[in-house]
This record gives structure tokens, sequence and C-alpha cells, in this order.
């Protein structure tokens, strides 16, 4: 009986990872550049409506959150929101806002794009849609998120009161989209999406996710939520987690570039942001892993 005991014991966190790596969805993404030091994911939310979750007539597909997640070889570990609407050098296509990379030519253009931008060589893509953060937040049991005021925001369907609250998955979901209710708009909501961010890494390493049933449940619903590179497994994913983990806690940075502007007009593309001509040193910190919270955006 203890001989079989001891082989299931064993057994079962082979069996997990197997399971878990034919979960993933994979596509092609990274550009194959030259190597960076350290390990850098870029994380993408996409505003896809297809998995129906959010049911209104936006058709396509743009990156609604980038994030740079970089753990380097010694150092600041530091997540990185670069604002969706940042003024950049899409190759082959012009200046133009940074989401429009991954319109114009999906994750493969993005990551260059980003790669441009920040001088520094995207390791892995992961992608989660709308539904992903849903069933990623119900399957660690919801988050506790805060916000010092109140909203009624009829876009995101955000209802919240002043304060911090348990949150499922589908007011997650809200608390991460809603920005015309607030009042630092798009910079606002990147504050909160890495609220959620850190409120599920932290749920995900709680005592009670060691239960080998919800265990099952956070890896079925976070492999089945994600699209990754085709070279990301589920060790990768892991190694995320415990960056995204790294990142969000006392000895980590997380926040936004310096900006100049957050309503450029260059012309032809609509309001854009305008990163600060401080930001290739800002982002030589982040690779060198020298970064301080100083360093990043404040907002007031």
């Amino acid at each position: 009986m203890v001989l079989i005991l001891l082989v299931l014991v064993l057994a079962w966190p082979t069996g997990l990872l197997l399971w878990a790596n034919s979960k993933i969805q994979h596509t092609e993404a990274l550009s194959g550049a030259a190597n960076t030091p350290g390990h850098t994911y870029l994380l993408v939310g996409s505003d896809s409506r297809a998995d129906g979750q959010i049911d209104d007539n936006t058709e396509g597909q743009r990156a609604d959150t980038i994030i740079l997640l970089h753990k380097p070889a010694s150092g600041t570990p530091s997540m990185i929101s670069l604002p969706r609407d940042t003024y950049v050098e899409i190759p082959g296509y012009g200046a133009n806002k940074l989401n429009a990379a991954y319109f114009f030519g999906g994750a493969p253009l993005l990551v260059q794009t980003v790669e441009g931008l920040t001088g520094i060589t995207i390791d892995h893509f992961v992608e989660i849609g709308m539904g992903g953060v849903v069933s990623i937040v119900d399957a660690v049991g919801g988050v506790e998120l805060c916000l010092d005021y109140d909203v009624s925001d009829e876009r995101s369907e955000l209802e919240w009161t002043a304060g911090c609250h348990e949150a499922d998955g589908k007011t997650a979901l809200a608390f991460a989209r809603m920005r015309y209710s607030d009042p630092l708009g798009d910079f606002g909501r990147q504050q909160r999406q890495r609220q959620v961010i850190g409120a599920v890494v932290r749920s995900a390493a709680s005592p009670e996710s060691l239960n080998p049933l919800k265990q099952v449940d956070m890896i079925g619903a976070g492999v089945g939520a994600l699209i990754t590179d085709t070279d990301t497994g589920i060790i990768d994913l892991g190694r995320l987690a415990l960056a995204f983990r790294a990142a969000n806690g006392d000895s980590g940075v997380s926040g936004a570039p310096p900006i100049a502007s957050g309503n450029y007009q260059p012309g032809g593309v609509g309001s854009t942001v305008l990163l600060a001509d401080s930001a290739p040193d800002f982002f030589q910190k982040v690779l060198d892993g020298t970064v301080t919270q100083d360093d990043t955006q404040q907002f007031n």
C-alpha cells in the first residue's frame, strides 16, 4: 500500500505536466533576433470578441494589453505596461500606434515592433483573450481587488463600490477593461490590469492551491486560455508565474515607461502616447536589472 502511494505521489506531477503541455495552443511569434540577457516575456491581452465574453459589434482584434515582463540574470525583475497607443515605428507599415502592429501582422509583427521599441529580445510570447481572464480568475476561486472610488461604467459593465472586494472572473474582467470612468483613462486601466495579474498570482500561490483537484482546475484553465509561441511549454509558463510573483513583490518593479505626452497628435493616426526621450535609457535599465520604481511613469 505504501509503495502504491509513493508511485502515485511521484507520478502525479509528471502526469500533470504532460497533460498540461498537451493543452497549450501555439502560434508563430518570435523574431529570431539575437538573445539579450535574462528572460523576457511579452504578455498580450487580445480584445477579440470571438470567445463570446463581450457581446458587441466590434470586429477583428487588437492588443488591448501589452506587458513586458523581464527577469534579469541578476538584479530587479520588472513588469512594464506598454501603452497600447504608444507612437512607434512598425516595420513595413510606418509610424502608428503600438497595438496596430498586432492588427496588421499578428504576434510576429507585434514582437518585432516591441523589440524595436525597447531593444530587448522577446524570449516567450503569451496571449490571453477575454474569456481566459474569466476562467483563470474563477479557477483560483476569485481574487481581491481594490479601487478607491465608486464606478458604474456602462461600456465595461463594471459596478463597483469604493474599497476592496472579492471579484469573480466576470467582475475581474470588467475591472481590467474599464477606462472611460477612470480619471487616468488608459493609464489607470494599465494599473488595474497589473493589479489583477498580481492578485491571480497570489491566489494561485496560496496553501489552498496545493489541493490536487484545484491544481487541475487552475492549470486546465490557465493553459486552455493561453496561446504561446511554438517554443514555450508548461515549464516556461511556470517560470513566467514565478517572474510575475517576483515583479509584484517588494523587490520588484511594476509600472509604465516614462511618457512625454498622453495626447500626442502626429497626424493620421489620432491621439497617441509619446514616450519620453529617456525611454531608451529606461529600457536599458530594465534589461540590466537596475530599474527602480522611481524610474517608472508616476501618475498623480
